[in-house]
């Protein structure tokens, strides 16, 4: 078995180049392709799609994560769901056999949600972050941090002395990455991403 992501930018893949192994088995290898941005991989996705189309094997899927930003989540998801449709590409929202090829999952708001949702890793890259975070009020629920997510990691990181400058994405990605458990995720897109790669998998 093999994976094929598309993702928004090069911060995405550089955590899950680091998240995937700890998901995975061993046995199903995966490549990342990387986007200037939202709107780059969404206007270059139906070309990318025919493309996969004249030469995809039985054992390929290929996982598709956009931001959910402030959108519409539906509305977005039909927008992929259509993509893969109109390239002939069976997604697994349309088809429950085993014969999916496409799989389309949300990050909400942005990928900094899923760093949030494991504060342990978050404090363990960058040790003066508070450990309580995650029992404070604005950090409940990853998925609803209001302002951007990205924005809220970066206010909090500056806080604890980190990223004056501003923060850097891949940085930050990489390290808090490394102390991650997929399993103990409180966001609840990246367990929906989690459970699709794990399905995909089995």
């Amino acid at each position: 078995m093999h994976i094929e992501l598309l993702v928004e930018e090069p911060s995405a893949e550089a955590a899950l180049q680091i998240l995937l192994p700890k998901i995975l088995p061993g046995t199903v290898s995966f490549s990342i392709h990387p986007h200037q941005g939202k709107a780059d991989l969404l206007g270059s996705l139906p070309q990318r799609l025919e493309g996969y189309k004249s030469w995809i094997p039985p054992d390929y899927r290929i996982v598709v994560l956009v931001d959910a930003d402030k959108g519409d989540c539906r509305i977005l998801k039909r927008r992929l769901d259509w993509a893969a449709l109109d390239a002939g590409l069976v997604t697994r929202s349309r088809s429950r056999s085993p014969s999916f090829q496409v799989v389309n999952r949300l990050a909400v708001e942005e990928l900094e949600a899923w760093f949030f949702g494991d504060v342990e890793a978050i404090a363990a890259a960058y040790p003066r972050v508070p450990r309580n975070l995650a029992r404070k009020a604005p950090f409940r629920n990853p998925d609803r941090i209001k302002g951007g997510t990205w924005e809220a990691l970066e206010r909090v990181l500056q806080r604890a002395g980190h990223f004056p400058g501003g923060l850097g994405k891949i940085e930050a990605a990489r390290a808090i990455a490394r102390h991650m458990d997929p399993q103990r995720n409180r966001s609840r897109s990246f367990c929906v991403f989690r459970d699709a790669l794990l399905e995909i998998s089995s």
